[in-house]
């Protein structure tokens, strides 16, 4: 069991810090030394990273108390280690080549769809989906409005990567091994269209929750559980496509051949 402490605004914010101290633990300082531990891959523990990876799939919850273990000790909610950055784009490239192989398209191709999943559906989605609840939860969502204590933006982008990660897993890996092969999803028939919205419902699940549970694992948010709002809509999407026939895989292969025409 990770150490616990009781939350109150003087004890978790960002701390009583000295002027020397304070310099070090401003998000500039914070970002040139993840920014730094980026091109030095001996400094990075893969090993704990991968160790995330697993259990972001069996028990997420533990993956956050991490965090707020980092908390105690660092004193930062987000990542000091880039290596799940690493590990995640790593996996990322090699599921686009796994991609381009399936659908069929050309080295240049398979380039194109790599540079553009990996610099826009991530990097800059990611930015955007990050920025976007940094501000709401901030504005919104803080039990105590103070100076003392917020929530990171590079907290937020962590717990993005996080619940992109099993998003990524199943409908990047996954999801391959259905497109053309055991229930073709890449077609008209009822039996593709329900497999394939059924790992989309899943994936978009898991984004979903571990998202609440990235945020619900603050102490000094409230009302967390809006959070878990979109699973209505989730579902009623996924009745509809069912019943409506609309394939998401299907259409997410035609994209992806779209863009790199």
């Amino acid at each position: 069991m990770l150490p616990t402490t009781t939350y109150s605004p003087q004890n978790q914010g960002n701390g009583s810090l000295n002027s020397r101290d304070a310099a070090r633990h401003t998000a500039s300082a914070k970002r040139y030394k993840y920014l730094r531990r980026l091109l030095h891959f001996k400094q990075m523990d893969f090993e704990f990273a991968v160790w995330q990876m697993l259990y972001l799939f069996t028990s997420p919850q533990r993956v956050y108390r991490n965090f707020h273990y980092r908390k105690q000790t660092k004193d930062q909610w987000a990542r000091d280690d880039p290596a799940f950055l690493v590990m995640l784009s790593i996996w990322l490239c090699v599921s686009t080549v796994g991609f381009g192989l399936v659908l069929d398209m050309g080295f240049v191709e398979t380039l194109k769809l790599l540079l553009w999943v990996v610099f826009i559906d991530c990097i800059g989605v990611g930015l955007l989906i990050s920025t976007l609840m940094w501000i709401i939860t901030n504005k919104y969502l803080m039990k105590h409005r103070s100076k003392d204590y917020d929530v990171e933006w590079g907290y937020a982008f962590d717990v993005h990567l996080n619940a992109f990660y099993p998003l990524l897993v199943i409908l990047h890996f996954l999801q391959l091994l259905f497109i053309n092969h055991i229930v073709v999803i890449n077609s008209d028939g009822f039996l593709g269209c329900f497999v394939g919205n059924t790992l989309w419902l899943i994936s978009i699940g898991y984004y979903v929750y571990i998202t609440f549970l990235g945020y619900s694992a603050l102490p000094f948010l409230k009302n967390t559980v809006i959070l878990l709002y979109p699973f209505a809509l989730l579902g009623l999407l996924y009745v509809l496509s069912i019943t409506l026939g609309w394939n998401f895989t299907k259409g997410l292969c035609w994209f992806y051949k779209y863009r790199v025409q």
